[in-house]
C-alpha cells in the first residue's frame, strides 16, 4: 500500500471512529447527568405523566405523556409524508421530462433549507385556519373514534397535533423524497427495458421493477424521516398548546414532545437536579432517535442493491 493510501485509510478510519466515540460520549454524559435526578424522583419515570421540577427536593417527573405525544405526532406526520414523498419520487424519476424533473427536485430539496421557526409560524398562522374546517368535519363525523375525539385542546384551535403533524410532514418530504428518488434512479435499465419489451404499461413497469427494487430504500428513507420528526423542536414548540388536561391520544390534543418540553423549560432552571430531570427526558429521546436511525441503516444495508 502506498503512503497516500495509508494516510487516506487512516483518516477515514479515524473519522469513523471519532463519530462512534462522540456518540458514546454524548450518551454517557446524558446518563451521568440524569442519574442524580432519577435517584431523587418521587414518581415512576416510565409511567408517570407528571413533570414537576420546581422544587428540587420534591421532584416528580415521568416521560409517559411526552413519549405518547412525541410518537403520535411523528407517526402521524410520517403517514402523511410517505405516500406524498413516494408519489413525488415516482413522478420525478418515471414521468417528468428532464427539463422539468431537475428544477422540481431542487424545489423539493429546498424545503430542507427552510428554518423550523418559519414552518412553525406558517403552520399556526396560515395553515391552521385553512384546515380548521377539515378538523371540525372529522371531529363531527368520526369523533367516536379516539383518534378524532375532541381532545384537550379541541378542533377549533389550531394548536394541536392535527396541525403539527401536517407541518411536520412537510418538513419530512425533502428527506423521504431525496433518498427514494436516488434509489429509484438506480433501477437497472435492462429490467425496465425488458418489461417494456414484453408489453408492460408504465404502471406495470413501476409495479414490477421500480418499486420492488427501491422498496428497502423507500422504507429506510421513511425511517430516517421518522428520526428527524422525533427530534423536531422549534416548529412544534410554536404550534402545540399546553393543556392542564391529560393527553387522550386524539389528534386534537395539545401537549409537548420531548424536544419542545426541554426547549420551553430548560433555560429557566437554576439547579442541577431540576436540570437533570430534563436531561433524563433528553436521554430517552436520544436512545429513541438513535434506535430509529440504526434501524433505517440496517434496512439499507440489508435491502438496497449495490450498483
Amino acid at each position: 500500500m502506498q503512503r497516500g493510501d495509508r494516510i487516506f485509510s487512516g483518516l477515514a478510519t479515524g473519522s469513523g471512529t471519532f463519530v462512534v466515540v462522540l456518540i458514546g460520549l454524548i450518551g454517557l454524559f446524558l446518563l451521568l447527568q440524569a442519574i442524580p435526578a432519577l435517584l431523587h424522583d418521587h414518581a415512576n419515570f416510565l409511567t408517570s405523566r407528571e413533570f414537576a421540577t420546581d422544587d428540587p427536593n420534591a421532584l416528580r417527573f415521568g416521560i409517559l405523556e411526552l413519549l405518547q405525544v412525541t410518537v403520535e405526532v411523528s407517526v402521524y406526520a410520517l403517514v402523511l409524508a410517505m405516500p406524498v414523498g413516494l408519489g413525488i419520487a415516482l413522478f420525478l424519476t418515471q414521468y417528468a421530462p428532464a427539463r422539468v424533473a431537475r428544477p422540481f427536485a431542487y424545489l423539493v430539496d429546498l424545503l430542507a433549507a427552510v428554518p423550523s421557526i418559519i414552518f412553525g409560524l406558517w403552520g399556526i398562522l396560515v395553515l391552521a385556519p385553512v384546515i380548521r374546517p377539515v378538523a371540525l368535519w372529522l371531529n363531527a363525523h368520526f369523533g367516536w373514534i379516539w383518534l378524532f375525539g375532541h381532545g384537550n385542546v379541541g378542533p377549533e384551535l389550531g394548536s394541536n397535533l392535527f396541525t403539527a403533524g401536517v407541518v411536520l410532514a412537510a418538513m419530512l418530504l425533502p428527506i423521504i423524497t431525496a433518498i427514494t428518488r436516488e434509489v429509484f434512479t438506480r433501477t437497472p435499465i435492462a429490467q425496465i427495458e425488458g418489461a417494456l419489451a414484453l408489453g408492460a404499461t408504465k404502471w406495470e413497469v413501476i409495479r414490477t421493477t421500480v418499486l420492488p427494487f427501491g422498496r428497502a430504500g423507500y422504507v429506510s428513507a421513511s425511517m430516517l424521516g421518522l428520526g428527524r420528526a422525533l427530534g423536531e423542536t422549534i416548529a412544534l414548540t410554536v404550534i402545540l398548546s399546553a393543556s392542564n388536561q391529560a393527553f387522550s391520544g386524539s389528534l386534537f390534543d395539545g401537549g409537548a414532545t420531548f424536544a419542545s418540553k426541554i426547549a420551553l423549560s430548560f433555560a429557566e432552571l437554576n439547579n442541577a437536579l431540576s436540570a437533570g430531570a430534563y436531561i433524563a427526558a433528553g436521554l430517552v429521546l436520544f436512545i429513541l432517535t438513535f434506535a430509529v436511525n440504526a434501524l433505517a441503516r440496517w434496512i439499507v444495508s440489508r435491502g438496497v442493491p449495490q450498483s
